[in-house]
């Protein structure tokens, strides 16, 4: 599933793309038919993310909520209008087609048109965005020293803190060195706000560089990543692999429905 940064990423192109002018919006597919009739030629006023969810806000106080899923992508393609629009291929959710580019949405686990009021109510229901300005992490230091559950399953729900996924919360508490099952009322307000700063840090390199960069320079090297074209990690995806600090073989387990991983030796 993505991560925060890569709906910020996509905020931020939808942005450049379609805000300040209309904008054609249909589906090819069916599913959303009557919800893109209601914007399609409206103004696009702006495009941003909150976590894990991008908002497409239009005049008229309406608003298009996409949340990606596992499977969710958007595909984008340069308009020539002597060509005419390219056919769309696959179950395209929502096409949108700008001045100069279109995008197609295809297999999103969220794709619906909100009011303002009920945009409102999605957010609310959100914790505070480390890549939001402003992010608030005194709220998220609040829900985590009132709780037994481990940390590891805190930083992953959205309502404690939003956009983290398996990759940054496996990865950041390996370079804070905090085992993921300790409780969160046993974690410290330093060890927090190191952790916060990590996580905002690493957030904001993704949004940069596109991709979740997580491995400090001296111990980038030796074993390649968990898949070809990504960056290496220090834990994430290594089952039974070598620590790239210690050595120690590193452990995977189900946290909560998600796998979770870590390194006994350097998260004792």
């Amino acid at each position: 599933m993505p991560e925060g940064h890569t709906l910020h990423r996509l905020a931020r192109l939808h942005q450049r793309r379609f805000a300040g002018r209309p904008v054609a919006v249909t589906s090819p597919q069916g599913r959303f038919t009557s919800s893109a009739a209601a914007v399609d030629g409206r103004v696009l006023q702006n495009a941003s993310a909150w976590g894990k969810h991008l908002f497409h806000r239009y005049d008229g106080e309406l608003t298009v909520h996409v949340h990606l899923g596992l499977y969710g992508t958007f595909t984008e393609w340069p308009v020539d209008r002597a060509a005419g629009l390219p056919a769309a291929v696959g179950q395209v959710r929502m096409r949108m087609v700008g001045a100069e580019y279109g995008t197609d949405l295809r297999g999103p686990a969220v794709c619906e048109l909100l009011e303002a009021a009920e945009a409102a109510e999605v957010v609310s229901r959100l914790g505070p965005d480390p890549l939001r300005r402003g992010a608030d992490p005194a709220a998220v230091w609040a829900r985590i020293t009132r709780s037994r559950r481990p940390i590891g399953a805190l930083l992953m729900d959205q309502a404690v803190i939003a956009g983290v996924g398996n990759v940054y919360r496996s990865e950041v508490l390996f370079r804070q060195g905090i085992d993921p099952y300790r409780a969160g009322r046993a974690i410290s307000e330093a060890e927090f706000a190191a952790t916060w700063s990590d996580l905002v840090g690493l957030m904001r390199v993704g949004l940069r560089r596109g991709m979740i960069i997580v491995v400090r320079p001296e111990h980038d090297h030796g074993l390649p990543s968990y898949a070809p074209g990504r960056p290496r990690t220090y834990v994430y995806r290594r089952a039974g692999e070598p620590c790239r600090v210690c050595t120690t073989s590193i452990r995977t387990a189900d946290l909560e429905g998600r796998h979770v991983f870590w390194c006994p030796g350097c998260q004792a």
